[in-house]
Order: structure tokens, then C-alpha cells, then sequence
């Protein structure tokens, strides 16, 4: 059976994870301290991305370098993929679980959900008043 390109993405990830804790000696590190520093340098990639579209009101926009937002993107994946695998998940756990979040919010949206305050029904009538 041929690889998606999910699984593909997450071989490669868990490859690049090994080499970086043996060549970085970070053996032994706990899996929350992990998730804590990949956390963390997910919310740096964050902010370079941020900062490649003009989110600054009070400064001069410049143009937009979408191949550098990509980049920042595919940064964010990293350390997301990174965070997945050290949680134990594979890409299959990842893509079940994103069918089910995704079919709940759009049930939210449309008020089918047991959660309350998402439903477009209710924005509607709270921005007519």
C-alpha cells in the first residue's frame, strides 16, 4: 500500500527529531519539557510570521513575500508535527481526529452542537439588536 503524503511528512519529521536529539545530546528530556520548548519555538515562528504581514496599523506596509510566509508556515508544521509525534501520534491519529474536530465545529456553526455560542443563528440575531 503506498504512503500518503501525511505519513510521508511525519517519517521525515521523526528522522529529522532523532538527528537533532543525538547530535544535540537532548536524550532524556521529558515529554512535557518537549512540548513546552516546541511550544515555544512554535509561538517564534508565529511571530516571524506576523511579522511578514504587516501586522503593525501604525507602521508603512510593505509588500508581502508570500514565498517567506510559506516558509513560516512550513516552520509552524515542524514543530507541530514534532509536538504530534512526541505525543505518540501517528498521521492517521492526526487525520481522524482532524475529520471529527472539523465536522464538530462546522456543527457548531450550524447549530448542531451540545456547545452554545458558535451557532451562526445566534450571531445573526445578536448583530441585529
Amino acid at each position: 500500500m503506498a504512503k500518503d503524503k501525511l505519513d510521508i511528512l511525519f517519517e521525515m519529521q521523526n528522522s529529522l527529531d532523532k538527528e537533532i536529539e543525538i547530535t544535540r545530546n537532548l536524550g532524556g528530556i521529558s515529554k512535557d519539557v518537549w512540548i513546552q520548548k516546541e511550544t515555544l519555538a512554535m509561538l517564534s515562528e508565529l511571530a516571524e510570521l506576523i511579522d511578514e504581514v504587516n501586522f503593525k496599523w501604525w507602521k508603512n506596509p510593505k509588500e508581502i513575500d508570500e514565498n517567506k510566509v510559506k516558509g513560516e508556515l512550513i516552520d509552524i508544521l515542524h514543530f507541530f508535527m514534532s509536538m504530534c509525534l512526541k505525543m505518540g501520534m501517528t498521521a492517521e491519529e492526526v487525520y481522524n481526529i482532524y475529520v471529527e474536530k472539523n465536522k464538530e465545529n462546522f456543527d457548531r456553526q450550524h447549530g448542531k452542537s451540545e456547545k452554545s455560542g458558535y451557532s451562526i443563528e445566534e450571531f445573526n440575531k445578536s448583530a441585529s439588536k
